[in-house]
């Protein structure tokens, strides 16, 4: 004989599974290494970016343009802050370490990562600017860098906007005379 037992309570609901959003990291990596960590970290299906510079280098033989990391020993990386594909990434022959506290990683705005973008592929001219943390922050309104955001600074009377990835500490300088800027 079966005995089966009733419930006056109501069901409850399985609970929802929050799924994380991946977010951009930044990944230090050996000198010389951050092509290869790139490929390896796409081989894995890692989205990956590796803002790249035309340097022309020069021998006393020859001389000859060259694809260059801008930031020199950092990858770029978009994956869900969990532990286990923060361990598959800090397995990647040639990655030291996830930048951030305590080895976890500081996750990177979109719109840090996307100012970058735009300025390495704009073909605008710019240059590399000492990592600041203090100044007004800017948001330019016209023009080919309408939406970038900054920090406005003027440096021998010339006003450039400086784009920081702020988890690397570094900085790129571009010229915005003729653009017009509003605080953000």
């Amino acid at each position: 004989m079966a005995v089966s037992s009733l419930s006056w309570e109501s069901p409850q609901p399985a609970p929802l599974i929050e799924t994380e959003a991946e977010n951009w990291y930044g990944l230090q990596t050996r000198a010389r290494h951050e092509k290869m960590v790139v490929q390896r970290l796409e081989e894995w299906g890692v989205t990956t970016f590796l803002p790249l510079v035309t340097e022309v280098h020069r021998w006393s033989d020859r001389k000859k343009s060259v694809r260059m990391p801008l930031f020199s020993c950092y990858v770029f990386a978009k994956f869900v802050p969990n532990r286990s594909d923060r361990l598959r990434v800090l397995r990647v022959d040639g990655v030291f370490r996830l930048v951030g506290a305590r080895g976890e990683g500081a996750p990177i705005p979109d719109a840090q990562i996307e100012a970058v973008r735009s300025l390495v592929e704009g073909q605008l001219p710019w240059s590399s600017h000492p990592f600041l943390k203090i100044g007004q922050r800017v948001r330019i309104r016209s023009g080919a860098l309408d939406g970038l955001e900054g920090i406005l600074v003027s440096r021998n009377g010339d006003r450039s906007l400086v784009i920081s990835v702020d988890a690397i500490q570094r900085s790129l300088a571009v010229r915005v005379e003729g653009y017009e800027v509003e605080p953000v």
